[in-house]
């Protein structure tokens, strides 16, 4: 156990991608971020923030991957939040998955205008 307070705790993984690699995981269940209560959001990241600079100074890292998957390539059923310690030409390739562009400004314009609809009908 690396940190252990009354909202999460955080151990180091046990197939790490660098030694360092820690999860960060809130006590109460609850399986993705969509489904963390608002009370824990500044304390869960609060200790992601306070992690990723442990991580990075412990293990001598010049910075760190902060992560979370979201149900898709999530292979516990509960919110965890991974903390990587990187280092430059280290092997990792941005997100570790093939980049794409837009086909034109105008698609990704579209793409946009959909994110900020959705965003508006949650208020």
């Amino acid at each position: 156990m690396v940190l252990e307070d009354e909202h999460c705790f955080a151990f180091l993984d046990t197939r790490p991608l660098f030694w360092g690699h820690t999860l960060l995981v809130p006590r109460p269940h609850h399986e993705a971020l969509w489904d963390l209560p608002d009370e824990l959001l500044a304390p869960v990241f609060a200790n992601a923030k306070r992690l990723s600079l442990a991580v990075r100074d412990a293990m001598g890292a010049q910075g760190s991957f902060v992560a979370m998957n979201n149900v898709v390539s999530q292979s516990v059923p509960h919110l965890h939040v991974h903390v990587v310690p990187r280092v430059r030409k280290d092997g990792l390739r941005g997100f570790f998955w093939p980049r794409t562009s837009y086909e034109s400004d105008d698609q990704a314009a579209e793409v946009g205008a959909r994110i900020r609809a959705e965003l508006n009908s949650y208020q």
